[in-house]
């Protein structure tokens, strides 16, 4: 008989490190608890750069990538409680399952479900998409770089329709996770002094919090001249390439006690940064870690005995310590109500055949955000 299988065109990863191929997907159908979702935006965030390049461990190859991403349900499988064909949705990197330990107390964002997410497969432990005839992961169990994709509806979050698909892929992960950086993690205050670390797609969001929040000071940091200054624009009082200039002026401004907090969104995270960061607040301010970078890497360069003694705190947050189920609707009514910038983060926009040559634009700094838009939506766009 015939292969009448549905197929999909998606940006994979066959081997790490590998670069992003464009192939054929199947994606396979929902079955008890998933839906089938019609992409139509994804968001290139660095994540997906690490799994491409090893730095991120990632159990299952080939790999499609993607985990910031918008579009719409077109099938539901047995036992869909939450969404219904035509549903406009927003991914969710981290599932909520709203059942488990984590998010019975409240911690969305560390739903056990998350264990699944670099294996990519659906929260039983199997896969639904395939690839020339191999079972494929999908990036956090999502795989936004497909035309199409079966996933968990504890992965989506309804959005309203009176947004854009590209708003919606962009506060799906790197607006909800640097805003919340800000607001959750670093706990800014009122007239505080606030350093950002890298401008990208997730730092921009964490200044735009940091002066939501009333900060004082929040000053940017990063080695592009561009994104310096784009950084203005949302929400920094100033703006320098490196660190030591930041907390030069973080010290000038609080009398020599330096930042409240340091959030530190480098793409490409190493721990020399977190100890920059560290050396640039007061006594008993947070440095809030919000990039990642290599798995292996391990140890910070700091002394043991200044932490102790100036009771700095070193603060890990994973998608901005918020609930994504309320952080991404609320984020999205903020833009609808003009005090929220989203649409001034996308730089480029491209086609998914173009993914090699957005994340080149990335890494050479070219970009704050770029969009993939899959179908329509790219000859729309």
């Amino acid at each position: 008989m015939p292969n009448t299988a549905m197929t999909a065109r998606a940006a994979a990863i066959m081997e790490q490190p590998g670069s992003w191929q464009i192939v054929d997907v199947e994606p396979g159908e929902p079955r008890v608890g998933e839906v089938l979702v019609r992409f139509k935006a994804a968001g290139l965030c660095h994540s997906d750069a690490h799994a491409a390049s090893g730095a991120m461990p990632v159990s299952q190859l080939p790999l499609i990538g993607g985990h910031e991403g918008s579009g719409v349900v077109e099938r539901v499988g047995p036992g869909v409680d939450r969404l219904a064909p035509g549903d406009r949705v927003a991914a969710q990197f981290v599932p909520s399952c709203g059942r488990c330990p984590n998010c019975r107390r409240g911690r969305m964002n560390m739903c056990d479900l998350a264990v699944f997410g670099l294996a990519g497969s659906m929260p039983d432990g199997t896969y639904r998409a395939r690839i020339d005839g191999r079972e494929a992961g999908q990036m956090t169990m999502l795989g936004t770089f497909a035309e199409r994709a079966v996933v968990s509806q504890y992965s989506l979050v309804p959005i309203p329709d009176d947004v854009s698909f590209e708003a919606a892929a962009l506060v799906s992960c790197g607006v909800l996770t640097g805003w919340g950086s800000a607001v959750n993690a670093a706990g800014v205050s009122a007239g505080d002094t606030v350093i950002v670390m890298g401008t990208g797609g997730v730092g921009m969001n964490a200044l735009q919090g940091a002066a939501a929040r009333g900060a004082a000071h929040v000053i940017a940091v990063d080695p592009v001249p561009f994104k310096q200054e784009a950084a203005r624009e949302f929400g920094a009082t100033a703006a320098f390439g490196t660190v030591a200039e930041a907390a030069d002026h973080a010290r000038l401004a609080t009398g020599g006690q330096g930042a409240d907090s340091a959030i530190v969104c480098v793409g490409n995270l190493k721990p020399g940064h977190v100890a920059e960061a560290v050396a640039a607040i007061g006594r008993g301010s947070t440095v809030v870690v919000t990039g990642i970078g290599d798995a292996s890497e391990v140890g910070l360069p700091i002394s043991l005995w200044e932490l102790a003694m100036t009771e700095k705190r070193i603060q890990g947050t994973l998608y901005g310590t918020h609930t994504p189920g309320d952080g991404i609707p609320r984020l999205l009514e903020m833009y609808k109500a003009g005090r929220l910038k989203l649409d001034e983060l996308i730089t480029r926009r491209y086609k998914l055949d173009e993914i090699g040559a957005a994340y080149e634009d990335l890494h050479a700094g070219r970009i704050i955000r770029g969009v993939v838009l899959h179908g329509d939506e790219a000859g729309a766009g």
